[in-house]
């Protein structure tokens, strides 16, 4: 009862309830943008500052394809699927991986297998291995 007669005198007295102040808008979460260098030049890993490995694929792209760095060693069909071995690594119709090269480590991908021949794909360029020995 007390309360009620409270809030009652308070309205009685002429005091208007204080509008709430406005709540200012929340600015936008600030958004990284991380670009991987070209060169030394450009930045460098904070933390390996000596390392190159951001820099590796733009090196890679850029080496010459040597067409005798990738040796077929083998040929198994396995459940069906046809499966080569280069240069010591395994690799079915899709798959992708790193080999040990001339030139030194190689990316690529086993894009088709035929009769005769492999067909892969390097820095976006296609060869055609053969499947014979020579």
């Amino acid at each position: 009862m007390v309360a009620l007669a409270m809030a009652g005198t308070l309205a009685v007295c002429g005091d208007t309830p204080k509008a709430a102040a406005p709540v200012p808008a929340k600015p936008a979460p600030a958004r990284s943008a991380f670009v991987i260098p070209a060169g030394v030049r450009e930045g460098r890993d904070p933390f390996f500052p000596e390392s190159t490995r951001p820099y590796e694929e733009q090196i890679a792209a850029k080496k010459p394809m040597d067409v005798n760095a990738f040796v077929v060693k083998g040929l198994s069909i396995e459940r069906g699927h046809p499966m080569v071995i280069i240069n010591n690594h395994t690799f079915a119709v899709g798959d992708e991986g790193d080999v040990l090269t001339t030139n030194g480590r190689m990316h690529l991908r086993l894009l088709e297998i035929r009769g005769s021949a492999a067909v892969i794909e390097v820095n976006g360029v296609q060869r055609e291995l053969s499947l014979t020995n020579k």
